[in-house]
């Protein structure tokens, strides 16, 4: 089972041994964490001294008659709930600062591991769930390292030292309280793992929802355009109701322990309560001294409480962490040189010796076999073949997308897996026939595998590539924002675009998959031109449908079941090669005598 699989297909844990994956980025901060140690003791230090106060209030204040006992116990009460209160603000804010700051650092990291992914991952992983866990699930850790912990360990604080103090004020009460909050504990252990559980399939629900919701809308027209806007609307309403229904259960299950925590707690509290009436009745206990354990117990039953809903928020993180720990440690299957070699410059020849090849998804299947073949540097091969045939895996393979299953892809005469993979994609120009453009402005595009080009290297691009005409014709010209994936521009123009983008690159060797595939005429003949200035002093490897776009090619390599069947011009070819031939037939009638039937190329 690949990684991807186990991030789908993991089962939930029943414990927050996940959140250990935490540990590297809160070592990060030690001193904000000293700080946040430093305010929450001072603020529990005020909170437990507020019923110490009243107490003395009621004994040497009320009951003595003592004015100025009274005065000063109130005074001494003002500054303890002074303390709490500017030392409970501080540990606010350094505790949200540290939230805030962890889960950017998450996020960050995250999206840096997704993003160098392999494509095999993205082919198991729905791009909605990753969203999901770098929107929702960070949400979740933020919320544990921001609030929950804080929470936590200041009920915990209080629960002991307020545990002590009703020892220390009525030893034979706190013996009743002990056994009351044993009592509580129980539901809490036994409900939270049913909480946890509801929480991580609700989270899963709305993965679902994200990923479907991600989909349809970056395909719009073509729902629109098969007319099924209401289809896809009843399938996302009924993908949120189902997130609905389970976070119903969710919090159906978080109700109940709430309630059943509040209503043993403050039970118990009554029932101690109405054994210290009795004991001030008995002269065993001051008023004031039962006023304090009263203060103490509630102190103690409220912490208490506090923990129960905490211990449901981190088991909730807990599930959160789990998945983001996931990505964290996914593995690019793809191994790196340690010692990388230096990409050659200038124009550089690339071969195919022996290559075979079946997607991990389909081991059993391969779409190249025994593959050979060789372009020279500067020389322009055109690739052809019936639709399946292995074309496209081809340009897979030169990016290092895959790895061969056996033989091995050479460029500048060294086996692609010696040079860093960055190296070798930054040496290479890719223009494929789904052109992918970024929400952003036509100069971002353009300069998105050269981000540092100067303006006039961009528009030396754009005019090799036949763009800067309708560019410069926009309303903001380079300024001009395309939409999202360039939406504003047609067919034609985006295509010339992504030819300028990879020329920006001056690229060693230029990969044209089905570049002019789907244009009209006049936007084929621009294309085409454009391809032709590229073409110019480097190595060129051409796919395309329409054999009017590699006709001028050096040398044309036909593909058929991941085999190299035959190779030469495309004269050569229309009267040597019956595959040829037949794919040819219907971009060039006049060449065969009989019309039959053909495959696309």
């Amino acid at each position: 089972m690949t990684d991807q699989q186990q991030i789908k297909d993991r089962p939930s844990s029943r414990n927050v041994t996940s959140l250990k994956a935490l540990k590297p980025y809160v070592r990060r901060y030690k001193l904000q964490i000293g700080l946040i140690g430093l305010f929450l003791t001072l603020a529990a230090a005020g909170t437990i001294a507020i019923p110490a106060a009243v107490g003395q209030v009621i004994d040497k204040g009320f009951m003595a008659d003592d004015p100025d006992t009274i005065n000063l116990w109130f005074w001494l009460l003002f500054g303890a709930a002074t303390l709490m209160a500017v030392a409970g603000g501080m540990r606010f804010y350094w505790v949200s600062w540290l939230g805030q700051r962890i889960v950017t650092d998450l996020r960050r990291d995250v999206y840096s591991q997704v993003i160098r992914m392999e494509p095999e991952f993205f082919a198991t992983t729905r791009t909605g769930e990753v969203l999901s866990r770098l929107n929702t699930d960070t949400t979740l850790v933020e919320s544990l390292i921001g609030s929950s912990a804080s929470v936590a360990v200041r009920n915990l604080l209080m629960l002991i030292a307020s545990s002590i103090m009703l020892v220390v004020t009525a030893p034979s009460l706190a013996g009743v309280i002990g056994l009351m909050i044993l009592l509580v504990a129980l539901p809490v252990m036994v409900l939270g793992r049913w909480v946890r559980r509801l929480s991580r399939d609700a989270q899963d629900r709305v993965a679902d929802f994200s990923a479907h919701g991600d989909e349809t809308i970056n395909a719009v027209p073509t729902v629109q355009a098969f007319a099924q806007e209401g289809r896809e609307s009843d399938t996302f309403a009924g993908q949120v109701e189902s997130a609905f229904d389970a976070q119903k259960s969710r919090i159906f299950a978080t109700t109940i322990l709430i309630v059943l925590v509040i209503v043993l707690t403050f039970g118990a509290v009554t029932f101690v309560l109405w054994l210290g009436a009795h004991a001030v009745l008995d002269d065993r206990l001051s008023p004031g001294q039962l006023s304090q354990f009263v203060l103490y117990a509630l102190l103690a039953a409220g912490s208490t409480a506090s923990l129960s809903e905490v211990w449901g928020g981190v088991q909730r993180a807990a599930g959160a962490m789990e998945r983001l720990a996931d990505l964290l440690t996914a593995t690019n299957s793809l191994p790196k040189a340690e010692e990388p070699a230096v990409f050659p410059a200038g124009s550089v020849g690339l071969a195919f010796s022996g290559v075979t090849f079946a997607y991990p998804s389909r081991p059993d299947e391969p779409v190249l076999k025994h593959l050979d073949f060789e372009v020279n540097p500067g020389e322009t091969v055109a690739l052809v073949g019936p639709s399946g045939a292995g074309k496209s895996t081809i340009f897979q393979l030169i990016l290092r997308f895959y790895d061969p299953d056996s033989g091995r892809v050479l460029i500048g005469g060294h086996d692609i897996r010696d040079y860093d993979p960055t190296d070798l994609r930054a040496a290479l120009g890719l223009v494929s026939q789904d052109v992918v453009l970024f929400s952003g402005t036509a100069a971002y595009n353009l300069r998105y595998g050269r981000p540092e080009a100067l303006d006039e290297q961009v528009r030396d691009a754009a005019r090799l590539a036949q763009a800067h005409d309708f560019i410069h014709a926009l309303p903001e010209g380079y300024d001009a924002f395309l939409g999202e994936r360039g939406i504003r521009l047609s067919g034609g123009q985006r295509q010339r675009l992504a030819i300028a983008r990879a020329l920006i690159k001056t690229p060693s060797i230029l990969l044209l998959d089905e570049a002019t595939a789907s244009l009209d005429a006049e936007s084929e003949r621009l294309v085409q031109q454009a391809i032709d200035e590229a073409s110019r002093d480097r190595t060129v490897l051409v796919i395309a449908h329409r054999l009017a776009t590699v006709r001028r090619a050096d040398r044309i390599l036909v593909i058929e079941n991941g085999e190299l069947v035959e190779q030469g011009t495309h004269d050569e070819l229309m009267r040597d090669s019956g595959l040829y031939r037949r794919l040819a037939q219907l971009q060039f009638p006049d060449e065969v005598a009989e019309p039959e039937a053909v495959d696309t190329i």
